[in-house]
């Protein structure tokens, strides 16, 4: 298949947009990603719930195709992954900002919209007001706010108007009115029929996602919306559930 035919790759209606089969991704004797299987499908929010270091942002990489998996398979839009010319349709925000602080924010979405093929000022303009960030485009990135460099970050990941995008613990570090509009902005574009897949660390953004997949040690705990999820493990919030289902020991909390 050709780099054009690559790039418009539909899947069927129907058929998952992102899918893992039998992943794995080992770093010597870790085992980041130890056999995970998806099959997520388009216009909604997927939560990759998990603490620090269980493997969400090697998930992430791998599904993007930015990294190789040890075994393993990964597909999005029905393109086997890595796939370079895939890459334009497809949306990534770091968890670290990765902007260039000694250029202004016009300059910093200009040359990250370069790098995905967009090169329409008026796709650029749009997606800064979407962020609310229109009224600072010469501002240096040095002279932003944390919470301004995240928004800038999702109209980095979002200029091209990707299919699906990936975006690594997305609400760290923001205060509590930026979170709301930042997940408000999410749930807008799943409506518009794109596909999200959300890391986080903050078991309470899981009721926010349309279906969540907590991970720990690389494996898959458990699928599905916030409400089945704590009926399957008889809790009453997000955090008791993913530690009853984690197996680890709580002191007779859940008594």
């Amino acid at each position: 298949m050709n780099e054009t035919a690559v790039a418009s790759a539909t899947p069927p209606a129907g058929s998952p947009v992102i899918e893992a089969i039998g992943l794995h991704k080992a770093f010597g004797p870790i085992r980041a990603v130890d056999g995970i299987d998806l099959a997520l499908t388009a216009g909604r929010i997927y939560g990759l719930l998990g603490p620090n270091g269980s493997g969400k942002t090697t998930l992430i990489r791998l599904l993007a195709g930015l990294a190789r998996p040890t075994s393993g398979l990964v597909r999005v839009l029905g393109t086997p992954m890595p796939s370079r010319p895939l890459l334009a349709r497809i949306g990534y925000m770091t968890q670290a900002d990765g902007l260039y602080s000694e250029l202004s924010v016009w300059e910093n979405l200009t040359f990250f919209a370069a790098m995905s093929g967009q090169r329409n000022p008026a796709a650029l303009a749009e997606v800064l007001a979407v962020v609310e960030l229109d009224d600072r485009r010469g501002t240096p990135i040095v002279e932003l706010s944390g919470g301004m460099r995240r928004r800038l970050s999702l109209a980095c990941a979002l200029v091209h108007r990707p299919a699906v995008v990936f975006l690594d613990e997305p609400t760290v570090g923001v205060d509590p009115v930026l979170r709301y509009q930042l997940w408000d902005h999410f749930r807008r574009l799943a409506t518009g029929g794109m596909t999200l897949v959300v890391s986080s660390h903050v078991m309470d953004e899981g009721d926010r996602c349309d279906e969540l997949i907590l991970v720990r040690a690389g494996r898959v705990l458990a699928t599905g919306d916030g409400a089945e999820i704590r009926r399957q493990a008889g809790t009453a919030d997000l955090e008791s559930a993913f530690l009853k289902l984690s197996g680890i020991p709580t002191a007779g909390r859940f008594e």
